[in-house]
C-alpha cells in the first residue's frame, strides 16, 4: 500500500465545502479551547524562559505569538505558541490515541497566519487537514508506539503541522509527500519528559518541525516517498506493532475531530475520573483532611503508567500524580489551575492526604472510570464509582463550559472585555477576512 501518498493526496484535494457543518463547528471548539490555554499559559515560567533563550536567534520578527508582545520569525513563533498552549496540560485530547491534537497544528497555523494573510476559511480547512493527518498517523501506531515511551503528541503532531501549513502553501501531492517525509524524519519526543518544561516544548517542537517540513517541500526539497509505511519508515521504526489501514479507512468521511475531548481539569486526562469522584465525595460529605485515614483508588493500568508520581514538590509534577489529584479533590473540592501550582504541591493539608492515597491498577476498570474508597478515623468508609468522567466523548463539555474554561484561564491575563471579544472571534473564525485579527486581539 501507499499510505503516505493516499494521505497526501487527500489533504491536497480536500475542499472545505465537502466538510460537514458539525466538523467545522468542532474545529472552532478545538481552536477556542486551545486559544484559551495559550493565553492562560503565556505567562508561565516555561514560556518566559524559552523566549529569553530563543529571541536572540530568531530571524525577521514577522510573526506575533499569542498573548505576548515579543515577535519572532514564524518558526520560532510556532515554538512559543506550542509551549504556551500545552504548558497548563489543559488542552484537548483524543482518548483513542492520547494525542493532544490541537497544539502542534494550531501553534504552527497561528504563526503562519500572523506573518501571511490567511482567511478564516483557509485556516479552518488547514486545521482540519492537520488534525486528520496527525490523528490517523497516531491511530496507526497506537498503543505500541506510546507504550514504548514516545510522546505521541510530538511524534504524530509533526505530521499534523506539516499537513496544515502545507495546505496553506498549496503544496502539490508530490510536495505534500515530501512534507510528510520530512516530518517523519523529525518526529521525536519522549514521555520521560513529563513533569518538566520539556513536555510543553514537545508541542512547539512538533509545530516548528512540521512548518519547516512544509516550507522545505514547497521549495523542492525532497524526501522519501514512503515515510509512513516504508520498511524503515515511521511506523516500522517507531512501533513494534501497527495497523496502516487506519491511515486511509474512512478518509474524508470519518473525521477524527469528532472523537476529540476537552479537559475540565488541568492535568493528565487519565486521572480526571478520580478527580470527579473525589470532588463528589467532598461535596456530599466534606471530610476534614485530618479525618481521612486512608484513600484507595482502583484505576485502569494506564493511569499508573502515566500518572504515578509520588514525590511531589512542583506544580508540573503534580499534573501527573494520581495521588495529588485525589487529594486536591478531597481537600479542596475542586481541581482548577490553583490546585496544580507549586504552592498547592506543597500545601500541608494536601500533602497529608496525598500521602494516604494508594492506587491499584485494575484491568476491569476502563480509562474513563475510577473506584474510590475513603476510610475515616471514625470508622466510616466513603465510596464512589465514576462510570464516565466529565469531558469525555459521552459527557462532553458544552460550548458554554468551554467559554467558562477560557475565561477562567484568560481573564487574569487580559481582562473580561478583551476575553469576550476573543471568544467571539474564535466562534466566528471561519468568517474572518484575516486570522491575524485574532492573534492581535490577544495582545
Amino acid at each position: 500500500m501507499f499510505e503516505t501518498k493516499t494521505l497526501a493526496s487527500y489533504i491536497v484535494s480536500s475542499k472545505l465545502d465537502k466538510i460537514p457543518d458539525d466538523v467545522i463547528h468542532e474545529a472552532k471548539r478545538a481552536v477556542l479551547n486551545w486559544v484559551g490555554c495559550a493565553v492562560g499559559g503565556s505567562g508561565e515560567p516555561a514560556v518566559d524562559t524559552a523566549i529569553r533563550a530563543l529571541l536572540p536567534f530568531s530571524g525577521k520578527p514577522e510573526a506575533g505569538v499569542l498573548a505576548r508582545p515579543e515577535r519572532f520569525d514564524p518558526l520560532y513563533a510556532s515554538v512559543i505558541n506550542g509551549i504556551s498552549g500545552h504548558v497548563y496540560e489543559y488542552d484537548d485530547t483524543t482518548p483513542m490515541n492520547y494525542i493532544h491534537p490541537t497544539p502542534p497544528v494550531a501553534s504552527a497555523l497561528f504563526a503562519y497566519a500572523s506573518a501571511n494573510a490567511t482567511t478564516g476559511r483557509e485556516f479552518v480547512h488547514a486545521f482540519l487537514m492537520g488534525f486528520e493527518a496527525e490523528s490517523r498517523v497516531g491511530n496507526a501506531v497506537y498503543p505500541a508506539h506510546y507504550n514504548a515511551g514516545w510522546h505521541i503528541t510530538a511524534t504524530a503532531g509533526v505530521f499534523g503541522a506539516a499537513a496544515a501549513v502545507g495546505k496553506l502553501l498549496v503544496l502539490s501531492t508530490q510536495e505534500m509527500i515530501w512534507a510528510m517525509g520530512l516530518a517523519a524524519t523529525q518526529a521525536s519526543g519522549l514521555r520521560e519528559m513529563f513533569g518538566s518544561m520539556a513536555k510543553s516544548f514537545h508541542a512547539g517542537h512538533a509545530a516548528r518541525n512540521g512548518y519547516l517540513s512544509a516550507v522545505l517541500a514547497k521549495a523542492g526539497f525532497t524526501a522519501g516517498e514512503h515515510a509512513i509505511e516504508g520498511a524503515r519508515g515511521f511506523a516500522a521504526v517507531l512501533a513494534s506493532e501497527y495497523d496502516l489501514s487506519k491511515i486511509a479507512t474512512g478518509l474524508g468521511e470519518d473525521f477524527q475531530i469528532r472523537y476529540n475531548t476537552y479537559k475540565p481539569y488541568p492535568c493528565g486526562i487519565v486521572v480526571q475520573p478520580t478527580i470527579d469522584g473525589c470532588i463528589d465525595l467532598h461535596r456530599d460529605h466534606h471530610p476534614a483532611p485530618d479525618s481521612i485515614k486512608a484513600v484507595r483508588v482502583r484505576v485502569a493500568p494506564l493511569v499508573l503508567d502515566l500518572c504515578n508520581k509520588r514525590d511531589i514538590r512542583r506544580g508540573l509534577d503534580s499534573k501527573y500524580s494520581i495521588y495529588h489529584s485525589a487529594a486536591v479533590g478531597l481537600v479542596r473540592g475542586k481541581a482548577g489551575l490553583q490546585e496544580y501550582t507549586d504552592d498547592a504541591a506543597n500545601d500541608p493539608l494536601i500533602k497529608r492526604v496525598r500521602e494516604r492515597v494508594s492506587a491499584v491498577a485494575d484491568p476491569s476498570i476502563t480509562e474513563d472510570q475510577s473506584r474510590i474508597e475513603v476510610d475515616l478515623t471514625n470508622g466510616e468508609t466513603l465510596t464512589r464509582f465514576v462510570e464516565e468522567s466529565l469531558g469525555n466523548i459521552r459527557r462532553p463539555l458544552s460550548d458554554a463550559q468551554l467559554e467558562d474554561k477560557f475565561r477562567d484561564q484568560s481573564v487574569p491575563r487580559l481582562g473580561r472585555a478583551q476575553v469576550d471579544r476573543l471568544i467571539d472571534l474564535c466562534w466566528r473564525l471561519d468568517e474572518l477576512e484575516n486570522v491575524n485579527t485574532l492573534v492581535e486581539a490577544t495582545q
